[in-house]
């Protein structure tokens, strides 16, 4: 069992690598023409910051937490609860 444990993180590791979208510092956030777009990369939607509550009923999938994305797209948050795109 401790043999396998390594072998366990290294792959949970590298999964997360794989579904985490990442920006680098060189690298801009995309902007996106609509929600249907930004809703392929980011399934929940983008939040503002961690403590917003979506005012707009129940969701699927938990918003990624990023300040610069959002306010591209602040005109896709339709209800102003500072999550745009929430699905």
């Amino acid at each position: 069992m401790k043999k396998m444990l390594p072998g366990f993180i290294a792959m949970s590791l590298a999964f997360l690598m794989i579904t985490m979208p990442i920006h680098t510092a060189n690298e801009a956030p995309a902007k996106f023409k609509n929600c249907t777009e930004l809703n392929k990369t980011y399934p929940g939607g983008v939040a503002k910051d961690a403590k917003v509550r979506n005012v707009g009923g129940k969701t699927k999938y938990k918003p990624f937490v990023s300040a610069e994305i959002y306010k591209m797209h602040t005109n896709m948050d339709r209800d102003k609860d500072g999550i745009a795109c929430e699905k």
